[in-house]
C-alpha cells in the first residue's frame, strides 16, 4: 500500500515553500454573492509565482531532491501549467529540466515553460503515451520523473492553497461550508482536502470538471476510478487528464462529498464575469468553480465558500474571444 500525504506533510509543505511562493488572496465580491445568495470566497491562484498553483507543488518536489542526485535532471509532462511550474523550479534550484508538453497546448504557456530554461519535447496528446515517452528520457539519462499529480510532495505542495484558506478564513472567525476545486488528475483536489478537512470536518468539498471529461464526478459516484472516453475537444486544456490518479483518488475518495460539472458555454462566462465584476484573468481550466457557482449547479444559499481559481495562463487572443 503506497504511502499517502497527510495534514502534516501539507504543513511541513508550507514551511518548505514560504518566502519561495506567494501567499495569494481571497477575494470577495458583491455581485458574486448576490448571484449565489452564499458569501463567496475566491482563492486568486493567478497571482502565484508562474500563473498558477503549479508552482506549490513542484518546489515542494524539487527542493526534496539530494544534492547529488540534482545533477541528473528532472523530466515532466504537463499541458502547461505544471510544465511552468517545475521549469521555474528547476532554474530556482539549479536542476536541468526536460518537459513533456502536447503539441495543442497554448503557446503562451509552451513559451514560459522554454523562457524558464526548461527542453520542451512536444508531443500529440490524442495519440502518444506520455507518460512511456517521459520514463524512455528519464532511463535514457538517468532523470528523476515528476508527475503532474500522483505524487507524495506535489500533493502536500498543492494543499498549500487549503491550508492558506483555512488560515485567512480563520482570521476572519470564519470557516468554510462548501469548498469548489477544479480538477485534471486530482493532486490540487488531494491536498486541498487533507488541509480543510482537519479543520473543518463538516465542510463538503466538491471537485468541478468540464462536460465530457467528468471522471472524477463518475468516479466519486461509482467509487472506483474510471476514465475519461476523450482525451481532447475542451477549451479547459488543464484538465484534460485521462483519470484520477491512484494516488490521489485514494487520498480524495474518503474526503470529497461529489463531482460537479459545467459546460463549456459556462466556463466562458465565468471567464467573462471574473474579467469584468473582479478585474481578474481567469483561464478555462481555472474558471470551472467559478462557473458551477454562476451556474447555480450546487445550492450556496447562506453558505461560506470557497472557490478555487487555480490560474490565468489564458491564450491572449482566447481570452479576447472569451470576454468580447
Amino acid at each position: 500500500m503506497p504511502v499517502l500525504p497527510t495534514a502534516a506533510d501539507v504543513a511541513d509543505a508550507a514551511r518548505l515553500i514560504a518566502g519561495v511562493a506567494r501567499r495569494t488572496p481571497l477575494l470577495t465580491s458583491h455581485e458574486l454573492d448576490a448571484v449565489t445568495g452564499g458569501r463567496v470566497f475566491l482563492k486568486a491562484e493567478p497571482f502565484q509565482r508562474t500563473g498558477s498553483f503549479k508552482f506549490r507543488g513542484a518546489y515542494n518536489r524539487l527542493a526534496r531532491i539530494p544534492e547529488d542526485r540534482k545533477a541528473v535532471g528532472v523530466v515532466a509532462m504537463s499541458s502547461g501549467n505544471h510544465a511552468q511550474g517545475v521549469a521555474t523550479a528547476a532554474q530556482l534550484l539549479g536542476i536541468r529540466a526536460t518537459i513533456l508538453m502536447p503539441k495543442d497546448s497554448p503557446a503562451l504557456k509552451r513559451e514560459r515553460t522554454a523562457a524558464a530554461g526548461a527542453e520542451v519535447v512536444l508531443f500529440d496528446r490524442a495519440k502518444d503515451d506520455r507518460e512511456a515517452m517521459a520514463r524512455d528520457i528519464a532511463a535514457s539519462r538517468g532523470a528523476i520523473v515528476v508527475p503532474p499529480y500522483d505524487d507524495f510532495h506535489i500533493m502536500a505542495g498543492q494543499g498549500t492553497v487549503g491550508r492558506e484558506i483555512m488560515e485567512d478564513l480563520g482570521a476572519a472567525s470564519l470557516s468554510p461550508d462548501t469548498v469548489l476545486v477544479c480538477c485534471s488528475g486530482g493532486g490540487l483536489l488531494a491536498g486541498i482536502a487533507l488541509a480543510v478537512s482537519e479543520k473543518a470536518p463538516q465542510a463538503k468539498i466538491y471537485s468541478v470538471e468540464p462536460e465530457g471529461f467528468d471522471d472524477h464526478a463518475r468516479s466519486f459516484s461509482g467509487g472506483e476510478r474510471v476514465a475519461n472516453e476523450r482525451r481532447t475537444g475542451s477549451l479547459c486544456d488543464g484538465l484534460l487528464a485521462a483519470m484520477p490518479g491512484e494516488l490521489t483518488f485514494a487520498v480524495n475518495k474518503p474526503l470529497v462529498a461529489g463531482g460537479l460539472v459545467v459546460s463549456e458555454d459556462e466556463v466562458r462566462s465565468a471567464v467573462a464575469f471574473a474579467f469584468r465584476e473582479l478585474k481578474l484573468v481567469i483561464e478555462p481550466s481555472g474558471a470551472v468553480p467559478l462557473a458551477a457557482l454562476l451556474a447555480g449547479r450546487i445550492d450556496v444559499k447562506g453558505q461560506v465558500v470557497a472557490a478555487v481559481v487555480s490560474g490565468g495562463n489564458v491564450d491572449p487572443a482566447l481570452f479576447a474571444e472569451l470576454i468580447a
